[in-house]
């Protein structure tokens, strides 16, 4: 084969029909005063039926792959030419290609043990190109998969199902575990000074883990068809000490005009994931499925123990008792997030003062400072005090009983003054940005049922994306893929591959 034929081919076309195709529609768009963004539909319109033709060029110039009448492997194996080409899909950005190929093997109707042309062109194992599923899934991470498919059949004029595209992202989804597991601690001088680790648990939908309809659609006991399975996101980031006052704190959380807020240290290589129960021979919870990488995250970035360890959590028991089982240090620091702390301050205003009584918003605020200076007891004695001397209801009675023996249950971990001074985080604004963007965002919409392998696919390759690891990720990906499928792809490097005869 003459190397230079199918791009001589190729230029020659483009010089005699794609060039001119674009020039009359320059002319044309003049000509008729079409708006600029009708001019850049067609010339859009145009590049994808060039970088088709190029393509098909390139493909061309490839032939089938024909390697001659027997291959021998590195490792001694003698191949032989099957005497059918086996015809392979290929769908690019550009559309949709049927490759032709010489296979070699032992005989039809047994494993291809090596496709020449596979190898030289690095082929995904799928029909949609690398390229698309970078682009298709970077856009399922965000979008529903219909909107996806839609988006993109208006954008390259390709069709996609949603089947594909869910096939695509479970097939994407497996590779996330080795990537995660292979990273690293990042470099020392880009760490913060304090390891944080947090956790936290949403609930997701899953389809048909209800209970089934029975004698006309009815569900005994009002349950539903569809249940929610709890999923539970891990983070584990460093930071740099922001130390800050009692009334620092309350003026930031009761937004006081004349507070000026001081710049905050950002989290530094925030890494997080998400899990669902995890089922099959060995079950485990989510949580634990989560603390047990957790764990390992922790480990490569405390090496030795050398920083200070903050565990922030809500007031959920297991997570704590996962902190305890997971976190390898006697002296880390356990933070119960004063975000889960103030929503309870503010329901006891209310449960006391009415929710519209003038007395809220004071009592609130300083109850909020004294939590804050490390007088816990202080305000819970209050609340007791106040729900005896103003008679409320047998309900809000209990109601704020409950809430006290939560902030009494809770009082080890709210030494606050202590963390303020050491400049230590006591929200955990981390891992509900991550809850929200990783689960809430996605995975709550209206109408969203998963089911659980679907489910947990998308948290692993949506972890990647807000990771901001998409790139790194695609290229461990691909070369790992190509290692596996391709291990004797050095027999078509180089350009003999080409000069081969036909």
């Amino acid at each position: 084969m003459n190397i230079a034929d199918p791009q001589t081919v190729l230029k020659m076309e483009l010089q005699q029909t794609a060039v001119p195709q674009i020039l009359d529609w320059l002319s044309a768009s003049i000509q008729a005063g079409r708006p600029l963004h009708e001019v850049e539909g067609g010339l859009w319109d145009l590049l994808l039926q060039i970088g088709h033709r190029a393509l098909a060029a390139l493909l061309d110039q490839h032939g089938t792959g024909e390697l001659g009448e027997g291959v021998t492997l590195p490792d001694g194996r003698e191949l032989r030419r099957l005497p059918e080409l086996h015809t392979r899909r290929y769908i690019s950005i550009f559309g949709v290609f049927q490759l032709q190929r010489t296979v070699y093997g032992s005989r039809e109707g047994q494993a291809l043990e090596f496709v020449p042309l596979d190898n030289r062109l690095q082929l995904p194992p799928g029909d949609f190109s690398y390229l698309l599923q970078d682009w298709d899934q970077s856009l399922a991470v965000e979008q529903p998969f219909g909107q996806v498919s839609q988006a993109m059949a208006r954008i390259l004029k390709l069709q996609q199902s949603v089947d594909s595209l869910e096939a695509m992202n479970r097939q994407m989804s497996r590779e996330v575990g080795w990537f995660r597991d292979l990273q690293g601690s990042p470099p020392a001088a880009e760490e913060g000074q304090i390891v944080v680790v947090t956790a936290d648990c949403k609930g997701i939908v899953i389809r048909g883990q209800g209970t089934p309809a029975v004698c006309g659609g009815q569900r005994p006991g009002g349950r539903r068809a569809n249940q929610k399975r709890m999923a539970t996101v891990g983070a584990v980031y460093t930071v740099d000490p922001h130390v800050r006052t009692p009334e620092d704190v309350v003026a930031a959380l009761f937004r006081d005009p004349d507070y000026q807020a001081q710049p905050q240290p950002e989290p530094c290589h925030k890494r997080v994931w998400a899990s669902l129960p995890s089922e099959g021979d060995h079950p485990q919870s989510s949580i634990e499925v989560v603390f047990d990488w957790l764990w390992w995250e922790f480990a490569q970035r405390n090496p030795q123990l050398q920083r200070p360890t903050v565990c922030l959590c809500d007031g959920q028991d297991t997570l704590w008792q996962a902190c305890d089982d997971s976190i390898m240090d006697e002296d880390r620091v356990e933070i119960l997030d004063l975000l889960h702390v103030t929503p309870r301050l503010w329901t006891g205003a209310k449960l006391l003062f009415g929710d519209k009584g003038k007395e809220v918003v004071p009592s609130v605020r300083q109850w909020v400072l004294q939590v804050l200076e490390g007088r816990i007891e202080t305000v819970i004695r209050t609340l007791r005090r106040l729900g005896k001397e103003r008679g409320r209801s047998a309900a809000k009675k209990k109601a704020l009983a409950r809430l006290c023996s939560y902030l009494h249950k809770n009082r080890p971990r709210m030494r606050y003054d202590a963390y303020l001074r050491a400049g230590y985080p006591i929200a955990s604004g981390v891992i509900e940005g991550a809850c929200r963007h990783l689960i809430k965002d996605r995975m709550e919409r209206a109408g969203m049922h998963w089911t659980l392998a679907g489910a947990q696919a998308m948290l692993n390759v949506r972890s990647v994306w807000i990771g901001n690891q998409w790139q790194e990720f695609q290229k461990v990906r691909i070369e790992r893929e190509w290692e596996r499928l391709y291990p004797h792809r050095q027999l078509v490097e180089g350009e003999a591959f080409f000069t081969h005869p036909a």
